[in-house]
This record gives C-alpha cells, sequence and structure tokens, in this order.
C-alpha cells in the first residue's frame, strides 16, 4: 500500500453508464491528499497510463491509453456536492465487442521519485439497445456508493445534503486490498467490541473509512467472481438506469440487487414495481435495501438526501412531500419499501456489530424447510444457514413478526405483502442510544452514526414520537429471508447485505441456495 499524502492521479469518467457505440471521456488530475484530510492539486503533472479492464471472474483487459500527462487542477471548496469539474484529457468509444460489465479505469502515475501510484475510476457498460439480453440483470448499489463517497468534502453521513458524481471515487470504494478479511460485521467468535482488527485498516489514511459500508469490493464484486465463474451471465445497470431508462429491465427473466443497495429514487421504486405488478422475477440478496429515498437532479449529475433530522430542511417536504429525502417508511412519504422488498431495516437492524447482536447466531435459523428455495440443502427446521461465514451481518431488513401454528409469520402492519413468507430469520437490532459500547473507538464517521440513537429516531418517524411504548415496537428486530409471489412473478430477499460473503466463503448450503434462486427466477 502506498504511503499516504504522496501524490496520485484521480479521475472519473463523464457518466457511470454507457452502451456499445458510446463515447468515455476521461477526466483526470494529479492531486496529493492533504493532512488536514483534504484533497488538494500536486505540485507537479504526472504522466499516467491508462488500462481499462473488465472486472468479473477474470479480469479482462480490454483498452489502453499511454502516455498521457495529468496537470494538477484546483479541487473546488464544493466538490462534493457539485463535481470535480476537471478538464477531459482522453476519450475512447465502447467497443462492439466489449460485454455488459463493471469496467475499471486504472490509473497508474510515476512520480517524480520513481514510485508509481494507482487509483481507480470505472463505469457500466450495458448491454445496449437491440442486443441480445442475458437472463439475469444486475443493477449496481451506484447511488449507495455516491452516498458514502467523502471525497472532495462531507458525504451524505457527515453533514452533506448534495453529492456528485462527476468526481472520483474516494480510495477504496473501487477496490480494496484483503476487502473479505475487513468487513464491518464482527466474524470472530469472541468478538473485539471495538472493532480493533477493521477500525485499525480503515484508520490507514490511504483508505476511505467509509469503504466497507459501500463499494464494488465489498459485496457486488465478489458476488460477480462467484456467479461468472459458476456459468451466470449476467448484464449491468446502476441505480440510475432504473430511473432514466425504465425499459433497461424488459427483457430480462430476473432484475437482481446485491449487497448494501440503500438510496432509491422514487422512479427507481416505479420501475421495479411496476415490473413485479407485471409479474417478473425480482431477487434482493442485499440489506438496507431502498430504505431511504433520494432525488437525481442536475441531469443526474447530483444525489440529494438530507439525513436524519436534516429531513426537515429539504426543501420539497412541504411542495411536494412524497419526495422527501426520508426513509421509505416515514409515514409523510407513505411508500415503505416493504411494500416491495417484503421487508423493511426499521423492523431490522444491525448484526455482528458492537450493539446490534454482537455476538449474533450468525446465519439464518430456517423455519420452513420444504420451500423450492432449499431443494437439494438437506437444511431442516431449525438448522442454521450461513452461519460459518456469518451471512447475517452489518445490515438487516426484516418485518413485523407473529406466530402462525409456532412458526413466524409477517403481521402485515409494516407494509409486507399479501403472502410473504418468512423461510428464515435471525435476530438484530436499530442502534439505540443507550447502546454506545466502545463508541471512541470508532471512526469519526460511523461514531456519528453510533451516537444518533437510530432506533428512538425511527420509532419517531414512524409513529410520531419516542415513547417507551412506540420504542418497544421495533426494539427487537430480525433480519428475514422469505419470498412472495405476485401475477405469476417472484420476489425473493436475503434481508442482509452480507450474503455475498458466504458465497465468496465457498459455503456449499448459501451456494446452493443461492442456484435455487438464480436457475428458478432467470430460467436458467
Amino acid at each position: 500500500m502506498s504511503s499516504p499524502h504522496l501524490p496520485a492521479v484521480e479521475g472519473y469518467a463523464a457518466r457511470l453508464s454507457y452502451e456499445p457505440g458510446d463515447q468515455v471521456a476521461l477526466h483526470l488530475a494529479a492531486t496529493r491528499p492533504h493532512r488536514s484530510g483534504r484533497i488538494a492539486p500536486a505540485e507537479t503533472a504526472l504522466p499516467v497510463d491508462v488500462e481499462i479492464a473488465r472486472l468479473g471472474s477474470e479480469r479482462h483487459v480490454v483498452a489502453r491509453i499511454d502516455g498521457l500527462v495529468a496537470e494538477p487542477h484546483e479541487i473546488p471548496d464544493d466538490a462534493a456536492a457539485a463535481g470535480a469539474r476537471w478538464p477531459a484529457i482522453a476519450a475512447m468509444t465502447v467497443g462492439d465487442d466489449w460485454r455488459s460489465g463493471w469496467y475499471e479505469v486504472l490509473l497508474r502515475a510515476t512520480r517524480p521519485d520513481g514510485s508509481v501510484s494507482e487509483r481507480r475510476a470505472g463505469f457500466v457498460v450495458r448491454a445496449g439497445t437491440g442486443r441480445s439480453r442475458r437472463g439475469i440483470l444486475l443493477e449496481l448499489s451506484t447511488n449507495t456508493w455516491n452516498a458514502y463517497n467523502d471525497w472532495g468534502g462531507p458525504n451524505l453521513y457527515t453533514g452533506g445534503h448534495a453529492v456528485s458524481f462527476r468526481r472520483p471515487f474516494a480510495h477504496g470504494l473501487l477496490a480494496r486490498p484483503d476487502a473479505h478479511r475487513h468487513r464491518t460485521a464482527v466474524t470472530a467468535d469472541e468478538p473485539d467490541l471495538g472493532g480493533d482488527a477493521w477500525t485499525a485498516h480503515w484508520r490507514d489514511a490511504d483508505i476511505c473509512s467509509w469503504s466497507a459500508c459501500a463499494g464494488w469490493p465489498t459485496w457486488e464484486g465478489p458476488f460477480v467472481v462467484w456467479a461468472e465463474a459458476n456459468g451466470y451471465a449476467l448484464d449491468y445497470a446502476i441505480n440510475a438506469d432504473l430511473e432514466e431508462r425504465p425499459s433497461i429491465v424488459d427483457g430480462y427473466a430476473l432484475v437482481l440487487s446485491v449487497g448494501h443497495d440503500e438510496y432509491w429514487s422514487s422512479p427507481m421504486r416505479d420501475t421495479i414495481e411496476g415490473r413485479i405488478a407485471g409479474g417478473g422475477n425480482v431477487a434482493f440478496l442485499s440489506g438496507n435495501t431502498s430504505f431511504w429515498q433520494v432525488r437525481l437532479e442536475d441531469d443526474g449529475d447530483t444525489m440529494i438526501g438530507y439525513k436524519g433530522d436534516a429531513r426537515r430542511q429539504d426543501p420539497r417536504r412541504k411542495t411536494h412531500p412524497h419526495l422527501l429525502t426520508s426513509m421509505w417508511s416515514d409515514p409523510i412519504i407513505g411508500r415503505p419499501e416493504s411494500a416491495m422488498t417484503g421487508v423493511s431495516f426499521t423492523r431490522g437492524g444491525y448484526a455482528r456489530i458492537a450493539g446490534g447482536t454482537p455476538r449474533g447466531q450468525r446465519g439464518y435459523s430456517v423455519w420452513r424447510p420444504g420451500h423450492w428455495l432449499f431443494e437439494g440443502t438437506d437444511l431442516h427446521y431449525g438448522d442454521v444457514l450461513g452461519g460459518e461465514h456469518v451471512v447475517v451481518g452489518y445490515e438487516c431488513d426484516g418485518c413485523e413478526l407473529t406466530l402462525d401454528g409456532g412458526l413466524p409469520a409477517p403481521t402485515g402492519a409494516d407494509g409486507s405483502p399479501p403472502g410473504f413468507t418468512v423461510l428464515g430469520s435471525a435476530p438484530a437490532r436499530l442502534w439505540s442510544v443507550d447502546a454506545a459500547l466502545g463508541v471512541n473507538e470508532y471512526p469519526t464517521g460511523l461514531q456519528a452514526m453510533r451516537t444518533v440513537g437510530e432506533l428512538e429516531g425511527t420509532a419517531h418517524v414512524l409513529f410520531g414520537d419516542a415513547s417507551p411504548a412506540n420504542v418497544a415496537r421495533i426494539a427487537h428486530g430480525n433480519a428475514v429471508l422469505g419470498s412472495y409471489e405476485r401475477n405469476g412473478g417472484t420476489v425473493v430477499t436475503t434481508g442482509c447485505t452480507d450474503w455475498s460473503y458466504g458465497l465468496a466463503g465457498g459455503d456449499p448450503l448459501v451456494e446452493r441456495v443461492t442456484r435455487n434462486i438464480l436457475d428458478r427466477l432467470s430460467g436458467g
């Protein structure tokens, strides 16, 4: 890993989504991290070579541009909100033979002392108009990547209300060494509640402290490696494509969300809910999914989100309350995400993190082993699925539960759709203001998250106040693995962010359940 505060070349593509025949413009500049934590221009221009590669089960290089020179450029004070606004210094055409996928733009810059820095940008190549489409469309959670990106200023967790897509991703969000070893969820049997191992990793000044919460290497990347190695062909989209190109879902047997897919716009919801209503298949191998509404503005260049109490400052609150940037379950919006996914973060919470079931059961208790999801697993009632590799970790979604013949079943009071079937569950909980264990051991951003009191805050939003009775209604959450059918189609949710770790770890039961989902819903 390179030393912090040394110059590098950083950059971004003009857009995050292209199709064959499109021109990709690259905006690059020579920068240097400042000890204050801000990014500053480098002292001199740096030579840089560019390599573009599709990332999958193998890394496939499709283009190179050598011998460029990246000049120092100022970083505007409002770069996080309004973009870096650097000039484009190179461009290329997406080739007709470029498969749909996530394309890494590797920037190798040579410093005056002869050392080499590596930074990354990236973009998606869509299947393209008129092209044959594979059975599965994977939508990458780029809105969530952007929400956590603190390059050039505050992100949505540190006081920002607008975050631009037209700037670099902070180092670590697109590539992170040993990402699988530095998870947000604590995986040891006797977890250190201070989280020293991954805290030390995040505090390395060369890695974005938010990179374990979002980004390609944390969830989607490991899933793609597993899927392609096991013969599944994927086409790709970004979150914004669901808004700007709603027909992109047409022709696919299955639309898929993976990992941490928190930030959705109203048109995104329209696209996926329209697909479900039309009998299309959707699988959410993700958690905290569509928890927060955001808006895309400036022709999609900027994402707007007012977190927590800041939602009161949202200018749309009075004029267009249904577009308020609050949790989708907020009664002002009246469109809980559970109506789409079957589950909600408001009835889930955190698992295997201090204050959030820190020594939780790691996997799902299986309640209905006869369901097709478990075919070929030999799982029985009460068995635990995914415990070895801690698939129930970090952020989890659930639903309000009751017992039906001794088995968990949704009450429907939280918006879960009729017919939603609970297949497995595990305890999770929202952080209470009283659960600030080891708070001073955490990075600044996570410390801020921990001291808000999400349990009390969520109760206040949902029910009007955080009285003890209202807090008690959501104080005991669960990660819920479940499914429902609508008009001939099927929706499946894992109710957790960390399902991919079971695949990356080679858990045979998690793999078989995933194959059952993909094969049945994609027609494979």
